[in-house]
């Protein structure tokens, strides 16, 4: 009995996760014909299909995405859609697998680097063979009314912590790995100017860490963005972090700043049209690392590629809990935005 009631759970929480990802693949799909060419991309978050071509690997993504929420609707399945849907996960897998060696690939060539040896890719794969063994021919449903409800509670809740747990994941495996290499110019994000014009804490790891990029010539330019402090007493963010890189070396005709930066997506903008202005090819983006999978997402609907270096982090951040919690909410709005623009 106690053996059943674990497998129920088990396969009910494999239904919650199909559910979300397959509803992700097929609804970006969805969204992205009805776009007419906007860049919504379904592999950014979970699975990068550049191994295969795109002619080829988009419909298998929509396929899997149809089985998968197939399976959570109907998990008992014949012996025929069983072998498909199998084989249709088991091909993603094979995807993020090869995702993973290439990560490990760069890290031993040194091009990369992260506090993390496993790539969230490889708790892709994870998830996926769980999901694939979890692909029987059924389980019995339980015979109490009592009971019923724990099965379809259990889904629910996958189904809701996947959409949380994977901007977390992302936050910490791609925000903490840092892809600095040289490059034209380091766009660095601004943060708050406290009173009596004193860079906050935020604001002196980024700052500094656009310095350490330029000191070790990677980077021959750097860009401060960012937008008008809270008080009118207190100068602007733009004005803190050049004060702050004069003080450490940087000449100050190698320093460009944008005024108008107030959030992320004004930061990318403006940049992007100051790289092309000045001609730059390639640019580094400088923030914190909960903040960077959401800079790379827009950069790349805005038509730049980017490499993102996390902040150095000298000082601890109280707040932390707090900003995770926002980046969450603001990567899923920046990711939905194309939709009502």
């Amino acid at each position: 009995m106690k053996a059943l009631k674990v497998l129920l759970l088990s396969s009910s929480a494999a239904r919650g996760i199909a559910a979300a990802l397959g509803f992700f693949a097929v609804g970006n799909a969805v969204a992205g014909w009805w776009l007419a060419g906007t860049l919504f991309d379904q592999n950014i978050w979970w699975i990068d299909s550049r191994p295969l071509p795109i002619w080829l690997a988009n419909p298998l993504i929509v396929v899997a995405g149809a089985l998968l929420l197939a399976f959570a609707w109907r998990p008992e399945m014949d012996g025929h859609r069983c072998w498909v849907t199998r084989w249709s996960v088991a091909a993603l897998a094979l995807i993020s697998l090869w995702n993973t060696v290439a990560y490990w690939g760069l890290m031993a060539l040194g091009t990369i680097e992260s506090p993390f040896p496993l790539p969230l890719s490889f708790f892709v794969v994870m998830m996926l063979f769980w999901l694939w063994m979890a692909m029987t021919k059924g389980v019995p449903p339980p015979r109490s009314d009592r009971a019923r409800w724990r099965p379809w509670m259990t889904s629910l809740l996958s189904f809701i912590l996947i959409p949380v747990l994977f901007p977390l994941a992302q936050m910490f495996f791609y925000g903490k790995t840092d892809y600095r290499r040289p490059a034209d110019a380091a766009v660095v994000f601004g943060a708050a100017v406290w009173p009596g014009n004193r860079p906050s804490h935020a604001l002196t790891d980024r700052v500094m860490t656009g310095v350490q990029l330029y000191r070790e010539g990677l980077v021959k330019k750097l860009v401060f963005s960012g937008g008008p402090s809270s008080s009118p007493e207190i100068i602007h963010e733009v004005e803190a972090m050049r004060i702050l890189a004069l003080a450490n070396g940087v000449a100050v005709e190698d320093i460009f700043l944008d005024r108008d930066g107030a959030n992320s997506r004004a930061t990318v903008i403006n940049t992007v049209r100051l790289s092309a202005r000045e001609g730059w090819e390639r640019v580094l983006a400088v923030s914190h690392f909960y903040h960077l999978p959401r800079v790379k997402m827009t950069y790349a609907r805005a038509g730049q590629q980017v490499f993102t270096v996390p902040a150095v982090e000298k000082h601890l951040l109280v707040k932390l809990p707090y900003y995770l919690a926002r980046e969450v909410a603001a990567l899923w709005y920046y990711y939905l935005r194309p939709l009502w623009e």
